[in-house]
């Protein structure tokens, strides 16, 4: 399995449909270097100011799927 740094340099935009979030971004995708250190995983890094803008989106995008969802189906999330 190969491996990637991901270095978010710019949120663009957030968007739903059909139940997948997509989010356009300006990233900086490079190779990592395989370790020993059991399971291979990617990362993502981004600046905190994205981050929080990242929170903002992802809030914004679910309060919008919910109101898509009947009542019934929205109470008994956990």
């Amino acid at each position: 399995m190969k491996t990637y740094d991901i270095e978010v340099q710019r949120l663009k935009s957030a968007r739903h449909d059909k139940g997948v979030i997509e989010l356009g971004v300006d990233a900086l995708v490079l190779p990592r270097q395989a370790r020993d250190e059991g399971q291979p995983t990617s990362s993502v890094r981004l600046p905190v100011e994205h981050a929080r803008t990242l929170l903002i989106l992802l809030k914004q995008q679910i309060a919008e799927l919910d109101k898509l969802q009947p009542r019934s189906r929205r109470s008994g999330r956990a």
